[in-house]
């Protein structure tokens, strides 16, 4: 674990406001993009001119936003594109592989099966996969080094929605208890820029952001209604 040698590029891309990110190793020049959606070729031409080499795609969760196909109407670019033109593995969390498969037409043999604790290295890097169900069943955030990349789980002032089909709101307060234990110095890269700051660390985060602070299941079911 070594964060000279990570390599993480948040990339703002869309209407809806959201984070693409680009991790990897600056020794290797290997990474991965997490969520990729809206413009592919931006995407692949910004990591053939930084002369990196893309080794994997990592799921957040399988909403079209984050990683492309039919939405009000509209077909968005994803993680299809990303493998038509640089075949690569795509990482989805177990709970979340079929519903990856229905809204962006991967097939098994494009994903790559990962469980909560599972790791992957690029370089010095260790990135580990964190379950973390409510948002959609198969939500799962990324731990790498000191360093967490948490899509639509965990905003610097908020959460994901939980009125969602194949949400659950006490499922998504378990999440929210796990990653409340994460150490004060990681810092927090969501999926969405819903606040003034790209990022911040877990400690200010954990200060400011009320759903961290719900103190027992029965308050948060009455929050959330």
């Amino acid at each position: 674990m070594d964060n000279k040698d990570l390599f993480l590029e948040q990339i703002p891309l869309g209407p809806m406001e959201n984070f693409v990110y680009m991790i990897g190793s600056k020794s290797t020049r290997e990474v991965a993009l997490i969520d990729p959606a809206w413009d592919i070729d931006f995407l692949l031409n910004f990591i053939e001119q930084q002369d990196l080499k893309l080794s994997s795609v990592l799921v957040t969760h399988y909403h079209p936003d984050h990683i492309g196909g039919g939405m009000g109407g509209h077909s968005i670019e994803g993680i299809s594109d990303v493998i038509e033109k640089n075949p690569v593995k795509i990482f989805v969390n177990k709970h979340e592989a079929e519903g990856v498969k229905k809204v962006t037409g991967v097939s098994d043999t494009d994903i790559n099966i990962v469980e909560s604790g599972d790791h992957l290295t690029i370089g010095l890097n260790d990135i580990e996969f964190l379950h973390t169900p409510g948002h959609t069943p198969g939500s799962q955030c990324f731990k790498i080094n000191e360093n967490l990349i948490s899509g639509d789980t965990l905003f610097i002032q908020g959460c994901g929605r939980v009125d969602l089909p194949g949400s659950n709101s006490d499922d998504m307060y378990h999440s929210l208890r796990k990653l409340s234990e994460l150490p004060n110095e990681t810092i927090l890269y969501p999926g969405h820029h819903y606040s003034p700051e790209e990022f911040q660390s877990m400690e200010k985060t954990k200060e400011q952001n009320m759903y961290l602070k719900v103190p027992d299941i029965v308050t948060w079911r009455q929050i959330m209604g």
